[in-house]
Order: C-alpha cells, then sequence, then structure tokens
C-alpha cells in the first residue's frame, strides 16, 4: 500500500471579516465538480481502503453479527385504515433477505382486532402498492420521500430521490387498477399529503433548497398546480400535513425559534388558507385539530411549553384557553386529540414519556395520567393515529437493552398488548439474545462551571468495570435534538467485544428542558463542547476505561461537538469517529448562499453581520483551531451529495488536520460518493458500513503489542 495519505494542493485564499484575516489554503475544495477534487477524494478513499486493509477479517464478522441476528424476512406490524365506500385494511411493509429496499402491501381487514399473523404466510388479498426494490434498480442511492394513500384508499403518491441530494420525484398510481398515472412532478421536497381524494398537496424548494412553496396538484387536472402559499422570510422552512379526519390541511412555517401555523378546509372549494395565529418572534406552536377545537402546543410565557384549546376557526392568541399550564423543566412535546383522550408526550429528566388526558361527553380533558414502564432508562412514543373515534393507541418502547416493541394501550381499561418485539436471532458462537446479560445505568458528569451533565450507559452484565474495557462516548449536543437511550442489533458487536457504550447528553440537547439547550447554544455554544470533554473524563476518573481505550462519535452537528472537543482536548480520546461533521462551520454560516445558512443563525448567531457572532464561531469552528498537537486517530466519514454539510468540510478538515497537528495518528477519509447525508442507501450497504465503521473503532482503541 501507499506509505503516504494523500497530500492536497494548499492555494493561497484570504478571507476577511470584521477586521478579521483567515488563510484558508483549502477553499478551492468548494467545487464538488472539479475534477482534480473529486480525484483527490477517490485517492483518500483508496488510502483508507488500504490502511484499514488488515481489518477486512473484522469487519467480515461484524457484519455477520449483525445479518444473523437480523430478521431480514419479515413483517412490520400492520397499521389499520377504514376507507368510506371501500372497506378496512391493513398496511404494512415486507423485507425479504438478500433484498435491500421493502416492498409495501395491503390487505383487507375484518376489524381492529384481526391482525395478520406474520407466521401465517401471505394474508389473503394481499395487494402489492409499491416494490421499492424494483424502483431501486439500476441506482446507486434510493430513498422514499413519502409513500400516502388517499383517504378513500383509491390512490397512492409516493416520491423517490436517486442521488442522495433530497430531491424528488413524485408519482401516483391507481390502487384500484394498479396503473401508475401520467401525473408526475420532479424536484420536490420530501413529504407532502392528500388534501381531500383527488388532490395531492407537496413542497418545492428554493435555490438554499429551503422548502418555501406550497402546492396543490389536481390529479388528471388541466391546469397549472395551484400554489397555495410562498414563504418568503429565508429563516423559515415550510412544512404540510393534513388533520386526523383528512378534512383540514395544515401547514406550518417554521424558524429556530418562531412558528406560525395556517389551516384550510379541504371540503371548501373556495377555501384559503387561514392563519391559526400571527407569528410573533419567539413564540413557537404547533396545532393539533380535533372534531370540535384546535390544541395547541406553545411556549408564549412558558418555556417548557404549556397547552391550550381554541375553536376551530380561531385566528388570534387572545382565543387561546389554558388547558395546561407549563412546568419548568418538564419539556411538553406534543399532544394528539382523540375523541376519548389526549395523548400527550414529555420529556422529563432526559426521559421521553406518554400520558392520557381523558376527555368528557362535551371533550374536555380531565387530569394526566402516565403511562409507567419499569425500566430506569427507556423511550417511549404514541403513533400519530388516523382515526379519531379510535378505543386503544400504539405505543413504541425500547430502552438500551429492551428491543423496539409495539405496544397495544387500550383508552377503555388501560390493558396493554405486545404487538411486537423487534426480533433479535441466535447468534451461532454467542447464543440469543438476553436482556439481563447486559446493564443500563445512568451517571453524572461535572462540567468546568459545576453543571451536572447526564451519561447513558450500556454493557455486559460481565464487562469489568475497572478501567480495562474499551468505551465509545457519542454526543451530538445541538437544537434541542435529544439523543434516547435506545437499542441497537449492530451495538451488541461492540458491547459483545467487551466495551462501554455511553451517550453524553450535553447542554444544546433538549434532555432536560428548554433551558438545557439555550444553555448550550449561540453565546453558550462552548458549553456543549466543556460538557463532552467533561464526560470523557469522567469515564476515564470513574474508572470506566483509559484514554487509549476511549473513542468519541458524533456526526453532522455532532461532528461539530467532536471536532471541538479535539482542538480543546486531544489528550482525552484516543479515537475519533466524525460523520458527515460540520466542522467548516464558520465559512459556511457565513454564506447566506448555501443551503440551511440564513435560518442556522438563530442556532449558531449571525456571524456575518454580528462581529461578536463571528468571533465566538472564529473561536470553536473546528477547521479554523487546529493547533500542533498528538490528536488521536481518527476517522472521517462523508457523502459527496450531503446538502446538508456539503462536501468541502470533511475533506478540508482532514488536510488541515495532517497539515497542522503534526500528529503521528492516522487520519482517514471515506466518501461514500453516491449518497447524502444519511448516508449510503440499502441495509446490507449500511450494515456493512457500520462494520467498517466499528471494526476501525475496536483496532484503533485495542493495545497492540509494538515491534
Amino acid at each position: 500500500m501507499p506509505s503516504l495519505p494523500p497530500v492536497a494542493p494548499r492555494r493561497p485564499s484570504v478571507r476577511v471579516h470584521h477586521g478579521d484575516t483567515f488563510d484558508d489554503p483549502y477553499a478551492w475544495m468548494r467545487d464538488k465538480t472539479d475534477p482534480e477534487f473529486l480525484a483527490y477524494l477517490e485517492a483518500e478513499n483508496a488510502w483508507t481502503e488500504a490502511t484499514t486493509a488488515p481489518l477486512a477479517a473484522l469487519r467480515e464478522e461484524i457484519f455477520t453479527d449483525i445479518s444473523v441476528r437480523t430478521k431480514q424476512t419479515d413483517l412490520s406490524v400492520p397499521e389499520f385504515a377504514r376507507h368510506p365506500g371501500l372497506g378496512e385494511f391493513w398496511y404494512y411493509a415486507r423485507t425479504t433477505e438478500g433484498l435491500d429496499y421493502p416492498s409495501l402491501h395491503r390487505c383487507p381487514a375484518g376489524g381492529r382486532d384481526s391482525l395478520p399473523d406474520p407466521a401465517a404466510g401471505v394474508p389473503d388479498g394481499e395487494e402489492l402498492l409499491l416494490d421499492a426494490q424494483a424502483l431501486a434498480a439500476g441506482t446507486e442511492f434510493f430513498a422514499l420521500g413519502c409513500f400516502e394513500v388517499s383517504p378513500d384508499g383509491r390512490l397512492a403518491a409516493w416520491s423517490v430521490d436517486t442521488t442522495g441530494d433530497e430531491r424528488y420525484h413524485l408519482r401516483f398510481k391507481d390502487l384500484l387498477t394498479g396503473e401508475v398515472l401520467a401525473d408526475e412532478i420532479a424536484e420536490v421536497a420530501a413529504g407532502g399529503c392528500w388534501a381531500g381524494n383527488g388532490a395531492f398537496c407537496y413542497l418545492t424548494v428554493d435555490d438554499a433548497w429551503r422548502p418555501d412553496r406550497v402546492w396543490r396538484h389536481q390529479l388528471g387536472g388541466p391546469g397549472p398546480d395551484e400554489l397555495l402559499y410562498t414563504e418568503a422570510d429565508e429563516r423559515f422552512w415550510l412544512g404540510v400535513d393534513s388533520s386526523r379526519d383528512h378534512r383540514w390541511l395544515v401547514v406550518s412555517a417554521a424558524s429556530k425559534t418562531t412558528t406560525e401555523v395556517w389551516l384550510l378546509d379541504t371540503a371548501d372549494p373556495d377555501a384559503r388558507l387561514r392563519s391559526v395565529a400571527p407569528r410573533r418572534e419567539g413564540v413557537e406552536y404547533d396545532v393539533d385539530v380535533a372534531n370540535d377545537r384546535l390544541f395547541i402546543v406553545h411556549n408564549d410565557g412558558a418555556p417548557d411549553f404549556a397547552l391550550a384549546e381554541a375553536p376551530l376557526d380561531a385566528t388570534s392568541p387572545e382565543q387561546w384557553r389554558e388547558s395546561r399550564p407549563g412546568q419548568p423543566g418538564v419539556r411538553l412535546l406534543g399532544v394528539t386529540a382523540y375523541d376519548r383522550a389526549l395523548v400527550v408526550s414529555l420529556r422529563r429528566e432526559g426521559l421521553q414519556e406518554v400520558a392520557l388526558r381523558y376527555r368528557d361527553a362535551a371533550g374536555n380533558p380531565g387530569p394526566e395520567v402516565p403511562i409507567e414502564f419499569g425500566e430506569p432508562l427507556h423511550h417511549v412514543d404514541a403513533d400519530d393515529g388516523d382515526e379519531p373515534d379510535t378505543d386503544r393507541i400504539r405505543l413504541h418502547y425500547q430502552s438500551m437493552v429492551t428491543p423496539d416493541q409495539v405496544i397495544e394501550y387500550s383508552l377503555t381499561d388501560g390493558s396493554r398488548k405486545l404487538l411486537r418485539q423487534r426480533p433479535v436471532l441466535d447468534h451461532p458462537r454467542r447464543g440469543p439474545y438476553r436482556p439481563e446479560d447486559y446493564v443500563q445505568r445512568r451517571d453524572w458528569a461535572t462540567a468546568p462551571d459545576g453543571t451536572r451533565v447526564p451519561i447513558s450507559l450500556v454493557s455486559r452484565a460481565d464487562t469489568p468495570l475497572d478501567g480495562t474495557a474499551g468505551c465509545l462516548l457519542y454526543g451530538y449536543g445541538a437544537y434541542e435534538i435529544t439523543v434516547p437511550p435506545s437499542f441497537s442489533i449492530a451495538r451488541l458487536s461492540l458491547l459483545d467485544r467487551g466495551y462501554i457504550y455511553a451517550v453524553a447528553h450535553v447542554r444544546g440537547g433538549g434532555e432536560l428542558g428548554r433551558a438545557w439547550y439555550d444553555d448550550g447554544k449561540l453565546a453558550a455554544k462552548e458549553h456543549t463542547f466543556t460538557d463532552f470533554i467533561a464526560c470523557a473524563r469522567h469515564l476515564v476518573a470513574s474508572g470506566y476505561t483509559t484514554v487509549p481505550r476511549l473513542a468519541a462519535e458524533g456526526g453532522s452537528a455532532g461532528g461539530l461537538l467532536v471536532g471541538a472537543a479535539l482542538n480543546l482536548a486531544p489528550d482525552a480520546f484516543g479515537a475519533v469517529h466524525a460523520a458527515v461533521p460540520f466542522v467548516d462551520a464558520l465559512t459556511t454560516v457565513l454564506n447566506p448562499d448555501l443551503p440551511l445558512t440564513i435560518s442556522e443563525w438563530e442556532e449558531w448567531g449571525d456571524p456575518l453581520h454580528d462581529p461578536e457572532a463571528y468571533a465566538r464561531m472564529r473561536g470553536y469552528s473546528p477547521y479554523e483551531n487546529v493547533r500542533r498537537a498528538e490528536y488521536p486517530a481518527i476517522l472521517v466519514t462523508a457523502s459527496l451529495n450531503d446538502t446538508r454539510v456539503e462536501i468541502t468540510e470533511p475533506a478540508k478538515w482532514v488536510a488541515r488536520l495532517r497539515h497542522d497537528s503534526g500528529s503521528s495518528r492516522p487520519i482517514l477519509l471515506r466518501t461514500e460518493l453516491a449518497a447524502g447525508h444519511g448516508g449510503a442507501s440499502g441495509r446490507y450497504h449500511a450494515w456493512r458500513d457500520a462494520a467498517f465503521e466499528l471494526a476501525w473503532l475496536i483496532d484503533a482503541t485495542t493495545p497492540h503489542p509494538r515491534g
């Protein structure tokens, strides 16, 4: 193999802002179509493949671990739908061994209690609605942007992305005849919904790839599609959905700090969008449409959000009536309104919970009744079901040791029925998966300012906690996103090799309420990085692991986290995996012509116009703060067609790390040349990528004999 990694050319390029001059010798990498840049990425891939070739056997072993533990031919839990005039159906997806993508089906239902048994074979009357494997034939990348069946069950809409750039092609099908209709729309955003039975609403994007327009397409219509709304403020992204009874179209505009919601009565051909409440800077709200009123989750005077009710024709916050006041530290996430009960989702002390508020004869919700689970760490969420008058709901439950469960919860008597638990098949060498063989726990680190930072950990029960174990520490810490205590089959390959897996719930995430998020953004962003370092130091000081055996991992904004932490404390980690990392953050956020930039100013600050924001980002942007030091081994994974974190960022960072740090440890770049922000498509490719990354992390944190 080559004795040295590729060397990227350094070319003069100077950036000047607010009196600061920054030399950026790798700015030439901005053009991802440049043949020289593409050749450089190919050379980096070849270097990474050659360097990691000795790990081929371990990679194959981990891929086999994942494969044999996964039930590859399987059905999802069927979902019930009632179509007036057509009947009742179960909808489900089928995966087949050897195929990357599922097929989507339905079969007749004889009521809500007639759930098909996957072990009984193909259900009677099964219809194939969409074959994703066939659609993906001949493509290097494939992703569905939506699959939506019309309320009457006669039509389906679906959209496909075949490059990874999150631009989709929308098609339609007559489900009664099987005919793919002539209607097709190119260059749409993900998502979409039916507005009645013959009209479909979708989103398109502006030059910065921001969803900014909502359109209504009449199938078979003679004229152009109807433009329902255009969002001119570049901070705001649009979304479109329908109400539970399909009567109302719901259009939302959201920035990082402000929202506005409009409703349109699809039963009225002359209706126009009506704002539920005009946007007010700093006020966020979300609307759930019940059959008799609106339920509005909002932060007006309630930092952790409160619940209000309003009439269906509401147009002002003066019409809101308090239904549940805000509780500091208990983040109200959302409400789903059924005829019998409100399903309340909230987060308390880092754990997501579900509670019920039963509605009386007048539709008024009663006191909150929690749905309780016994594990100290867990994650539970509720389906947003389509039937307003349902007598049951579905809960999705998991923990770091309990595989994903789908539970049917009765709104009549509170009984629970386990519909499905993700199968974990027996391993030929390690035997069956038993939750009792693993232990999950919550620990706390102390940040430099004295703040206690939660850490979720899982390991095998027989893994010694004497400092000899390897450990992988994961972090994200932005956008109020919470990393839940979830289950992973791939992670078992790490745990069964004696590793501890830990999640640092750093500030900037939403684990401990809105204040936890606010204390890790804008001027407080550095808390995210120092929290993560404190968690790493705590794991070593507490005897879980040692620095050479501690790996860090983060992706996207989590890549910014690990990149900044590396510059602050390169001695804290033995290895780092940064996936699609947002590491040239200042350069990106200075350019309002790039995707996402203007909407990101509310998260990071506006360095283009604000000298203080510029100085702050200049002080932590990973690319600009690489220093002369011995960095740990680093693996950077990226995607050529990523529109959220463009390939230039990780490529520049790797080149600068090699040149400026002088580190003797390997620094590798691996780029998917036919993928987007989420990485390669296809489950087998995804498993191989996971095996590659885990094998590298294990090798980089395992002591090797000298000589």
